[in-house]
């Protein structure tokens, strides 16, 4: 039957030593063995809080007519095996013995909650292979599944966009992310890259540079790049950036040029609607002099005597609201029309 954690026990070594019955020679006496104790258990299994010290009893059997030393070692990283902790690395059992042998892991206060592995290995010097012995413990407490993406920039690499990130798990749980891509120009959707797994997981508080490349971007536009991160147990973050694309070189000094006739056919069309679109000439030959605007009087329209305002006429010397907002709507390039 398993033990049930308790606190750590200080002092000794062996807990029990018990003779085995005599082997009827020595030739046939088999080497040493290490099991956990208990009746069918292949490994040891554990739980409880962080901070707490948990300890199980392992059985070292030494069948032989000599005395077999075992060392007990943890394995594991900075897992479970990492945190067994023994009386003393090396034990001696007398022969025809079985020694009760315990150990200690002292859960630290940091523990991320959830299930931890190791393995404890015995190793004699005696005949007999070394021992692995498989230790599972489970941490109890709240978990947290948190996860941030941080410092994103874009950068350009010769026909392609590089997207950098930072993700952080900042919760006490491991977490494998999945990142989904958005981008968005002027004119709409740009790339739709759909949430896909990230190849590492993040251990808890652990930092992850990554980049994701855009092989095909636009050559000019305004791009708003939006990046999703979700992992298990309701992680989620999203971040953004702004990219935008322009030519250089040869192409910058073509779109200035487009721009500086686009707005020199503004202001012409813009003076041409004020002045009526046509001057009085002076009688030289392709000379036009402005004059006063004359208009020939409309069916039904009252002329307005000389220093008398008329309503509903138009200033020649105030901007024409209805010009203004006519060349506003024309974005597509094909001209203003006067």
């Amino acid at each position: 039957m398993p033990f049930r954690p308790r606190t750590a026990a200080t002092g000794a070594v062996l807990a029990a030593a018990v003779v085995l019955p005599a082997p009827a020679a020595a030739a046939a006496a088999p080497g040493w063995s290490a099991a956990p104790t208990g009746t069918a258990r292949t490994s040891f299994y554990l739980e409880g809080p962080p901070g707490t010290a948990l300890t199980d009893r392992l059985d070292v059997r030494n069948p032989s007519l000599r005395p077999v030393t075992v060392r007990l070692a943890g394995d594991g990283g900075d897992g479970a095996g990492a945190w067994l902790a023994f009386g003393t690395p090396e034990v001696t059992v007398p022969p025809r013995t079985r020694a009760g042998v315990p150990f200690t892991v002292a859960v630290p206060r940091t523990a991320v909650p959830g299930s931890h592995s190791g393995t404890l290995t015995v190793t004699g010097t005696g005949p007999g292979a070394p021992t692995r012995i498989p230790v599972r413990l489970r941490v109890t407490g709240p978990t947290l599944s948190a996860l941030t993406v941080e410092q994103v920039s874009v950068t350009r690499r010769g026909s392609a966009v590089a997207i950098h990130y930072t993700l952080v798990n900042r919760g006490n749980t491991a977490l494998r992310p999945r990142l989904a891509v958005r981008a968005d120009g002027l004119l709409g959707a740009l790339l739709r890259r759909p949430a896909h797994t990230l190849p590492d997981v993040l251990p808890p508080g652990a930092r992850a540079d990554r980049t994701e490349t855009w092989p095909d971007p636009p050559a000019l536009d305004a791009v708003d790049i939006r990046l999703t991160a979700t992992a298990a147990g309701g992680a989620h973050d999203t971040a953004t950036a702004s990219y935008t694309a322009a030519p250089w070189g040869a192409g910058a000094a073509a779109l200035l040029t487009l721009l500086a006739a686009g707005g020199g056919c503004w202001v012409l069309v813009r003076r041409r609607r004020r002045t009526g679109g046509a001057g009085r000439t002076d009688g030289a030959p392709g000379s036009a002099v402005p004059g006063p605007r004359q208009e020939a009087p409309m069916p039904g329209r009252r002329t307005a005597e000389p220093g008398t305002p008329e309503s509903g006429a138009t200033d020649p010397g105030m901007p024409d609201d209805t010009t203004t907002g006519s060349t506003a709507v024309t974005r597509t390039g094909s001209g203003v029309h006067g």
